[in-house]
């Protein structure tokens, strides 16, 4: 969440301890603070309905942005809809398009070897989150060439952390339009962004984790990859992780029309509108 892109080379991965304390810090006030509050101050239909959004918004803003557009380039959009989209992922607090991209590309490029950033060999927690905590030698710029030629890509870079702190201030603005106080600000900041933000960062990770461990491999057994339609109602679709590795430049993660996947309607939806184009296809035998 919080390593910085590096040229430097060590030996071996570096403990980060301030990842380590952000990400308890929102774990405990996601686990045991939130449901505090829910008990003595309870928390309004508009509070959840906020978190919802917000969850769907800034999921897709991973899934469509960072992942489809700027990882694999499944798609083409103005450049005003690829920076919305880049906003709404960096309020999910992934780090910035850059950096979350050049390790995407470092996955696939080197799956399930130790270069892997969320090498699925090393275990579930490993895979799952465990690997934001270290500062790895082998997140180099040769996998983010691409990515630093694109403007909009290096404007959210120099820009993720107000970005970030817009996605939270929403919430709490709203909340207190909504309900007209300073306490219904917080309800709606805990719920629509704090809660939201946590759902959603561990709903990614479950495709590092799970998506690697659990489910079929129908298209490919080259590496770990494997689909699992349950992962998608989860993650907007991303569930279906071996296709996605077997196919990575679709724009689809789910092939055939009924595979639960929003990600590749609202990329279709965009085309219909004339706000995305060449939608990228990658499979002979599916759609």
């Amino acid at each position: 969440m919080l390593a910085t892109t590096t040229e430097a080379t060590p030996t071996e991965d570096v403990f980060v301890p301030l990842n380590l304390a952000l990400f308890c810090a929102i774990v405990v006030a996601t686990i045991i603070g939130i449901p505090l509050y829910g008990y003595y101050y309870g928390f309004s239909l508009f509070d959840w309905v906020l978190s919802l959004v917000m969850y769907i918004v800034t999921g897709m803003g991973i899934t469509v942005g960072y992942h489809r557009l700027v990882s694999h380039q499944s798609f083409e959009c103005p450049n005003w809809v690829k920076a919305c989209v880049l906003v709404a992922g960096g309020w999910a607090m992934q780090n910035s398009a850059l950096t979350w991209g050049g390790d995407h590309i470092r996955h696939h490029a080197k799956t399930d070897e130790e270069e892997d950033p969320y090498n699925a060999t090393k275990g579930f927690w490993h895979s799952h989150c465990g690997w934001l905590f270290y500062d790895t030698p082998y997140r180099t710029g040769k996998y983010e060439i691409r990515l630093r030629r694109d403007p909009v890509v290096m404007w959210q870079h120099r820009y993720y952390w107000p970005i970030v702190v817009t996605g939270l201030l929403l919430p709490f603005v709203l909340g207190v339009w909504w309900h007209g106080s300073w306490q219904g600000g917080i309800s709606a900041f805990l719920l629509g962004g704090l809660f939201r933000m946590f759902m959603v960062l561990n709903s990614t990770f479950t495709i590092n984790s799970l998506c690697h461990m659990v489910g079929t491999q129908p298209h490919s057994k080259q590496d770990s990859s494997r689909d699992s339609w349950l992962v998608s109602f989860v993650s907007f679709g991303k569930g279906y992780h071996n296709f996605h590795h077997a196919y990575a430049r679709d724009f689809r993660n789910g092939p055939k029309w009924y595979n639960f996947d929003p990600s590749k309607w609202i990329i279709y939806t965009l085309s219909l509108l004339g706000l995305a184009n060449n939608l990228r296809r990658n499979d002979p035998t599916v759609g």
